[in-house]
C-alpha cells in the first residue's frame, strides 16, 4: 500500500472527486487517507458527518467485503482498520496514487512552462 493518498485543494478527496459522494466511498475514502489508524463505528460516524443508521447500513457490506477489519476492542466500542491485503482497496489505492502522480506532474510541466518575452 502506498504511503499517501493523493488529496486535492478544498478538501475533497480525488477519490470522491472521480467517483462521487457515496457514503460507501466516503468511508473507504477516510480508511485510506489514515490506513494506519483504527476507528470505532461512532468516531467515523462523527468524522464523517453521517448518521449512524447511514454508516451501519453501508459499513455492513464493507466489512462482508474485507475492506475493512475488525482490529481491537477498547471498552465496549470495536475499532476497525482498512484491510490493505484487500484486492480492491489495493486497487483504489493504487489508482488514486496514480491519478494524484498524474495531477502532480501535469501541474509541473505547466508551471515550467517558459514565459515568452514581449520583443521590443
Amino acid at each position: 500500500m502506498a504511503k499517501n493518498v493523493g488529496y486535492s485543494e478544498g478538501g475533497e478527496s480525488l477519490l470522491v472527486k472521480a467517483l462521487g459522494y457515496s457514503a460507501k466511498l466516503r468511508i473507504i475514502d477516510l480508511f485510506l487517507s489514515s490506513p494506519y489508524f483504527d476507528f470505532s463505528k461512532e468516531e467515523l460516524a462523527r468524522e464523517l458527518g453521517m448518521s449512524k443508521q447511514t454508516l451501519y447500513k453501508n459499513f455492513r457490506d464493507l466489512e462482508e467485503l474485507g475492506m475493512v477489519t475488525r482490529t481491537r476492542r477498547i471498552g465496549r466500542a470495536i475499532l476497525y482498520r482498512v484491510n490493505v491485503k484487500n484486492p480492491f482497496v489495493k486497487m483504489l489505492d493504487e489508482q488514486v496514487n496514480k491519478l494524484s502522480s498524474e495531477i502532480a506532474e501535469k501541474e509541473r510541466r505547466r508551471t515550467e512552462k517558459p514565459v515568452a518575452l514581449e520583443a521590443r
